[in-house]
């Protein structure tokens, strides 16, 4: 029966094995891709990559939750301005105590 230690290193040995495999494989790979792109006559715009290469797929910009500067601070340090929209949780429990948020007013 093998121990730990022996495991250990064959799946050391095996992890290295197939990282070797990965860069041959991705090597030829890359080849293939510049051969078909000068065969083709491709550009990085013809095939999506205009800047983006690193980066990955485009995300849609978020839009931040509010730039209305803070009117209220909770119980916690929470800070609320008081706009439009759903409340707080930290102000429902405010209201539904019964208390008045003008308290809470910065």
């Amino acid at each position: 029966m093998s121990t730990y230690l022996e495991l250990k290193a064959q799946a050391e040995a095996i992890m290295a094995q197939a990282e070797a495999a990965r860069k041959t494989e991705l090597a030829d790979v890359i080849q293939g891709i510049k051969a078909k792109v000068k065969e083709f006559g491709l550009t990085a715009a013809d095939l999506g990559l205009d800047g983006a290469v690193a980066a990955g797929p485009r995300k849609a910009a978020v839009k931040s939750k509010s730039t209305a500067p803070a009117k209220y601070r909770g119980p916690n340090g929470e800070l609320w301005a008081g706009g439009l929209g759903r409340k707080p949780e930290w102000v429902r429990a405010v209201l539904a105590e019964g208390k008045n948020i003008d308290d809470y007013l910065i």
